[in-house]
């Protein structure tokens, strides 16, 4: 079978990026269509949305897959924090038409509420619906297998769409029973539930990107690798870290002092690669010490001989 753009990782992202291009786009064209023709505050809301979607997804489209790029002179460490970046721009993107729409959707409380009352409106809804399902699925299903921040962005976008797009259609039932009110009413909630998608895809990948530290278990996991190691007699001074998406780790281990410089040799390669198989760990640098020495050595992270 053909696939556009081959067959690797980083083309199986930029096909899951595209699909996310082309779905709003054709969300954007059917409910903006509807909303427009009808004046529903809800629909443009939900459209508007899509917008940001769409610039957000084309913005991961072309520079998120730089990730899959290996490391060169310009990128010593690779280019894990472009990921991270781009889906800090989708966050921010829907923050700031978060708020926008927000404020569109007060005017239209305190306005008159001139929407037209069609079965169309609730078509162009459940079209939306069923786009983003669609388009869900599809961006869970390919990232399984990558565990993109970029694709998770996207497709938690996905369904944070369905979930204001249902808001959206209590809006235009609202019209359709007689209460325009209604409307407005529900392109505030999408709004408020755009925001707060966006607010929290931006927190998350502020994480990666200023080099945090990761939830306590990935440090357990990493110190449990060090100790499974027959020749490791202690370990101190861990530090792991996110740079970007990946885990970077930095440690001292104790091992015998006596031993020849090519035996500590390969015992370091064996830590630093067993380190490395370890998921979503990217660089490790173990620097090893005589046992008994006590350098640096704090005593809670040290373990007992």
């Amino acid at each position: 079978m053909w696939h556009p753009w081959g067959d690797g990782d980083k083309a199986r992202f930029r096909r899951a990026a595209g699909m996310n291009v082309l779905g709003n786009a054709v969300k954007i064209l059917v409910e903006g269509a509807a909303g427009l023709t009808f004046g529903s505050v809800a629909l443009v809301a939900d459209a508007a949305h899509s917008v940001a979607d769409l610039v957000a997804s084309a913005v991961v489209f072309v520079w998120g897959g730089s990730r899959y790029d290996d490391a060169d002179e310009t990128h010593p460490h690779g280019h894990q924090r472009i990921e991270p970046l781009t889906a800090l721009f989708v966050g921010a993107t829907i923050v700031l038409l978060g708020l926008l729409l927000l404020r569109e959707s007060v005017a239209g409380l305190i306005g008159p509420h001139d929407v037209a009352a069609s079965p169309i409106l609730v078509v162009a809804l459940l079209f939306a619906v069923a786009d983003m399902y669609l388009l869900y699925w599809y961006t869970e299903l390919v990232n399984a297998d990558l565990g993109s921040t970029a694709l998770t962005a996207l497709a938690a976008d996905c369904l944070n769409d369905i979930y204001t797009t249902i808001a959206a259609l209590v809006g235009v039932f609202g019209v359709l029973l007689g209460f325009p009110v209604l409307d407005p009413v529900a392109g505030a909630l999408v709004s408020l539930l755009v925001v707060y998608q966006g607010v929290e895809i931006a927190r998350e990948n502020v994480t990666y990107l200023v080099g945090a530290a990761p939830p306590a278990g990935d440090r357990e996991r990493v110190t449990e690798a060090l100790r499974d190691h027959p020749a490791v007699e202690g370990v101190h001074d861990l530090t792991v870290y996110y740079d970007g998406t990946d885990l970077e780790v930095e440690v001292h281990v104790e091992v015998d002092g006596g031993m020849t410089l090519r035996d500590a040799h390969d015992i370091e390669t064996e830590l630093v690669t067993g380190l490395r198989s370890l998921d979503d760990v990217g660089d490790v640098h173990v620097h090893l010490d005589p046992s008994g020495v006590g350098e640096w050595k704090e005593a809670e992270e040290a373990f007992d001989r």
